[in-house]
């Protein structure tokens, strides 16, 4: 008896995430603590309310920006968490996956940014270099073995091709279908309005 061929074993779930922005977001909120404990602590009059209202206003603004983004993209969808949203895009509803100026998504006749997968003109200008230099020292015109090809392009453009091959080779999966879903972060907006209602209230009554 012949054993019927097993399923190719589903992708690892990647994840993909800016170091710098993390690492920006730590400083940022590192000396909003700082400088914002100092006039909580030592502030007079109504200086440790506007320090109050600012570091409510501001926190979950530098969080939203650094350290909120991040993609994860499995065999059956692809996953956007934005500053201020969380999109689930099934990739049958997924249209493309383009690199310019920024990254993003274009599913369902909408457009959704790939603020985790930032586009950095410095690294497509020495990934090009690299190219460069790869094909000078083969003039076969082919890379050498010892360049992997994922090694010649800029971090941003490879993710956005590994997204665009998922794409393309997971749509039609049964698992895959379905319409976009949008969440808002609410957990963040809902501070950060309260901090700048409380902050226009104490420079209204100056």
């Amino acid at each position: 008896m012949t054993s019927s061929p097993k399923a190719p074993a589903p992708d690892r779930e990647r994840s993909y995430r800016s170091p710098a922005g993390i690492a920006s977001g730590v400083l940022l909120l590192g000396l909003a603590a700082w400088l914002g404990g100092d006039a909580l602590v030592r502030g007079e009059g109504r200086t440790p309310w506007l320090a109050l209202a600012g570091l409510i206003l501001v926190v979950p603004l530098v969080i939203a920006f650094t350290l909120r983004p991040a993609v994860w993209a499995n065999d059956e969808r692809l996953l956007v968490r934005n500053p201020f949203r969380t999109i689930t895009l099934p990739w049958g509803c997924v249209q493309a996956v383009r690199a310019g100026y920024s990254n993003e998504v274009l599913a369902a006749g909408g457009k959704y940014q790939l603020w985790a997968i930032p586009v950095s003109l410095r690294a497509r200008k020495a990934a090009a270099r690299r190219q460069a230099r790869a094909a000078s020292e083969d003039p076969t015109g082919r890379t050498s073995a010892t360049v992997s090809a994922g090694s010649l392009r800029a971090p941003s453009d490879q993710a956005v091709d590994d997204l665009r091959d998922l794409a393309e080779r997971c749509s039609a999966s049964p698992g895959a279908q379905g319409a976009p879903a949008v969440r808002w972060a609410y957990e963040l907006l809902a501070p950060s309005a309260v901090g700048l209602v409380l902050l226009a209230v104490l420079l209204a009554v100056a």
